[in-house]
């Protein structure tokens, strides 16, 4: 038997001040979607932008429906609507922003599973990491520097063939 340690190093802000300006832009946009969320039902809003390398940004919010399963997360709204909209353009950094208008969000929410697969396959398209820059309702911002430190063991294309 082998063992194998899979790790990676994750940035974390104390403020929005810290960051460059285009990050805290890039948040900026991303906390003004989560607004748009239609979140009647868990009311955890999620926002968020995508900027592209063309310096476009495509902003996307979580949108529930009473059947669960046919709804659909911020990070594949603002994906998938980049990828339609721009094919091809390089996506250089997703901010996301979650807040639940319930309790004080004090961390921030990774990516579901299925948005990490989403977000993994442009990466993996693209041959360039994608940056994620995540944040609470309030608290640090945490930043990753591609979409495989949180997604190590990725389901590939590869596997297809």
């Amino acid at each position: 038997m082998k063992s194998k340690t899979l790790s990676f190093q994750l940035s974390i802000f104390e403020s929005l001040a810290e960051l460059p300006k285009e990050d805290q832009e890039l948040i900026s946009l991303a906390s003004q979607a989560k607004e748009n969320a239609y979140a009647p039902y868990s009311h955890f809003k999620v926002g968020a932008a995508v900027l592209l390398e063309n310096k476009q940004v495509v902003i996307g919010s979580n949108q529930e429906n009473a059947s669960y399963p046919s709804g659909l997360c911020a990070e594949r709204v603002a994906v998938f609507q980049a990828g339609a909209k721009f094919p091809g353009v390089t996506i250089l950094k997703i901010a996301i922003v979650a807040s639940s208008e319930k309790t004080a969000t004090r961390e921030p929410a990774a990516p579901c599973g299925n948005c990490r697969q989403s977000i993994f396959e442009y990466e993996n398209k693209q041959k360039k990491p994608i940056e994620l820059l995540l944040m609470g309702g309030e608290g640090p911002i945490y930043k990753c520097l591609s979409i495989k430190d949180i997604l190590p063991l990725a389901f590939k294309s590869d596997f297809l063939v």
